[in-house]
Formats: C-alpha cells, sequence, structure tokens
C-alpha cells in the first residue's frame, strides 16, 4: 500500500517537475524524503520475499512469459521494446500476446480486450498503442495473470509478453528483461520519493537482460531509436520525412515519461522546437494541442491515440522503433530454447 500510494503521488502534474528536479538534479532536499524511501525500501523488501518464500502466490501459466520492466519511474523505453519483441518473435515462428497496466484507463471491468480502435481513455493509452504496432492480441488489466490467462484461452497465445511488470511478481516469469535510461541512469540512486527507484539497482543482478535506451554500461545492450516519416493524425495516407522540416519551426508535444528524450530526437533532426510538455498519460483536450500560428505541431505516438478526434491538418506524430543488436537477438532465442526443453526453473 505504501509503494502504491508513493507512485500515485508522484504520477501526480503538479508534483512530477518537483520530484525530477530533485531526483536528478541533485538538489538537497533528497535528504528530507529518506525517512520516507527507507519504509518504501521496507515494504518492497517484505513484499519480495513473500512472494519468494510461497506466503504470497505466484502463478505459473502453461507458456513461457517475459517480462519487460523498469526500476525508475518514468520513461526509459519500455513500449519500443515491447513492440520490438513482438515483431522479432512473430518472425521466429512465435505467436504472442501482450498484457499492460491499462494505466489511466476507465473501465469497470478487467481484463479488456484492447483493439486498434479501442477507447484509450477505457483501457489505457500505452495498450492502445501496442495493439496498433503489434499486431498480436493485447489485454489490460492491473491483475497481469488474468489478463494473460484470457490471451491464452481465447487467442492462442503461446507465449506472452507483459509490459511494466517487472514489479508485478504474482505473475510468474520465464525471461526477464530491465530497461533503464542509459543518460540519466538511476539519477540520485535513492528509492522513492527521495529518488527515481521503485527497487534498488542491486535488482539488476537478478534479471536475465538489461537494455540501456541509449548508452550502454558493462554487460548492457544497447537500445537505439529509429524515427520514422511523420504521419498525419487528419489522413493516415500522409506522411512527411523529417528532414523536409529541417530548420522549420514546430510546436513539440509530449505526454510521457520523459519528453525530453522525445524534444532532443526532433532537434537532432534539424527541426525548432516550442516545447509542450504534459504529465504521463495526459488527458488531452483540443486547446491543448492548437495554437495560435501556422507551424506544424507534432506529437508522440503514444499521444497521437488520444488526439485523432480533434486533430487537424497541422497534427502530425513520430512513430519510433527500437533497434537492438544481434548479440541481444542470440541471447534472448537461447534463454527461450532453455525453456523449450524444460529447463527454466519452475
Amino acid at each position: 500500500m505504501l509503494k502504491a500510494s508513493i507512485a500515485s503521488i508522484v504520477r501526480g502534474s503538479s508534483w512530477v517537475p518537483r520530484f525530477e528536479e530533485i531526483w536528478y538534479g541533485g538538489s538537497p532536499l533528497a535528504a528530507l524524503l529518506l525517512p520516507a524511501a527507507w519504509l518504501h525500501q521496507l515494504a518492497v523488501t517484505l513484499r519480495a520475499q513473500a512472494y519468494a518464500t510461497g506466503l504470497l502466490p505466484t502463478a505459473r501459466l502453461p507458456v513461457p512469459v517475459i517480462v519487460v520492466g523498469n526500476l525508475s519511474v518514468g520513461g526509459t523505453g519500455k513500449t519500443p521494446l515491447v513492440i520490438w519483441l513482438s515483431q522479432f518473435l512473430r518472425g521466429h515462428g512465435y505467436s504472442p500476446g501482450v498484457v499492460s497496466r491499462g494505466y489511466g484507463g476507465s473501465a469497470r471491468n478487467w481484463p479488456q480486450q484492447v483493439r486498434p480502435d479501442s477507447d484509450p481513455y477505457s483501457v489505457g493509452d500505452e495498450p492502445v498503442l501496442l495493439a496498433r504496432r503489434t499486431a498480436c492480441p493485447v489485454a489490460a488489466g492491473p491483475d497481469r495473470v488474468e489478463a494473460a490467462a484470457a490471451l491464452i484461452e481465447h487467442c492462442d497465445c503461446d507465449i506472452i509478453i507483459a509490459d511494466d511488470g517487472l514489479q508485478h511478481y504474482a505473475l510468474g516469469r520465464d525471461v526477464e528483461i530491465a530497461v533503464i535510461d542509459g543518460v540519466r541512469r538511476f539519477g540520485n540512486g535513492q528509492l522513492l520519493p527521495a529518488g527515481p527507484l521503485r527497487e534498488s539497482p542491486a535488482r539488476l543482478d537478478k534479471t536475465d537482460l538489461v537494455v540501456a535506451n541509449g548508452l550502454a554500461g558493462r554487460g548492457e545492450f544497447a537500445m537505439k531509436y529509429v524515427a520514422g516519416a511523420l504521419c498525419s493524425l487528419d489522413d493516415p495516407w500522409r506522411q512527411v520525412e523529417l528532414r523536409n522540416l529541417q530548420t522549420r519551426e514546430v510546436h513539440a508535444v509530449a505526454g510521457i515519461g520523459n519528453p525530453e528524450n522525445f524534444f532532443a530526437m526532433l532537434r537532432a533532426h534539424g527541426l525548432r522546437v516550442h516545447v509542450h510538455a504534459f504529465p504521463d498519460h495526459h488527458r488531452f483536450r483540443a486547446a491543448d494541442v492548437q495554437f495560435d500560428d501556422d507551424r506544424p505541431v507534432i506529437m508522440t505516438e503514444k499521444d497521437a491515440v488520444k488526439c485523432h478526434r480533434f486533430a487537424t491538418p497541422a497534427h502530425w506524430y513520430l512513430p519510433v522503433s527500437a533497434s537492438l543488436p544481434q548479440v541481444f537477438e542470440h541471447r534472448l532465442l537461447s534463454l527461450l530454447e532453455k525453456i523449450d526443453h524444460g529447463q527454466a526453473s519452475a
């Protein structure tokens, strides 16, 4: 309960900028929050031990489960990696299903089957994006076990990918992949609320694979983003290459965990950016993305799923794909082969 309460506080729009300054700016205010961080650490430790000893049950599914998660609050690149995994696995003969928390969704009943045209305000923005990009069955719900079981039963999935499930110990897993920010790393190294961490960095020692979004350290696999062509929200058949907007002034809109990554990508392609940052999972209104000029408005793909209904010809989104090295592919296939041969732990 303590962990959930702290996480909900830092997701609040008025708190996030202040916490970001404390976590990544070396603010001495972090010391004032250390007692709460110690309580958080105690709660995390006791909870992990409860699952490890069987005091709290862990469900094992009849198919392999890959969990993708992170240690930090905010965006590290989990969703692009989940998309990459789904496409990679399909290319190697698997029929993957994807489960997601559905954060921000207002549905009364869970789990929810998610389709490309599902309402993002009902099932969550990330599940809708996953349904659109993966071409895989997607289910959303706070109980990942229930969501995964529904996919296996109704969609004939032979492998499950759990988005943002590293701390969801009720779901048994065969492969754990942790994603970290290659630039910001772990901030001040403290747990919530004194720092950005949900768990200690020592947790990475227990994961199977560590992916760094950007710069990779020792034992980590570097994940890079590849930007696609800009896509019109108003007309899905219209596309424009980013290079065609070099030196142009644009409005950049991002309601994601780390919007600066998105803004930096646009600047790296030569665009002159007027930034408009919103909290992660922001419920957009038309006024949020309409400006009194003729500059193009460019947003993330996750934000675009919530803005189609009031889009104009000025609105575009930038699809981004993950790229990973071959050594990561080989390592992942090796882990899955061990599962197929019955060598995975029960």
